[in-house]
């Protein structure tokens, strides 16, 4: 019953390190996937035609 109780607290802190570290993975996991989603929205809102590069799509040399 004593050796239960010695690995009692070490069970402990490894059960919270392995909570800690996995919320801080899943925490970046979404970071990262809410700035991928935030670049493809401003990559499209920058490609929308006829804003920026003229009517001609960018082609601005005489013909």
């Amino acid at each position: 019953m004593d050796q239960l109780a010695a690995l009692l607290p070490p069970a402990g802190l490894a059960l919270l390190f392995v909570v800690l570290m996995r919320s801080i993975l899943h925490a970046d996991r979404r970071e990262r996937a809410a700035l991928r989603r935030a670049e493809s929205e401003r990559r499209a809102s920058a490609a929308v035609p006829g804003e920026g590069a003229g009517e001609s799509g960018g082609n601005d040399r005489p013909a």
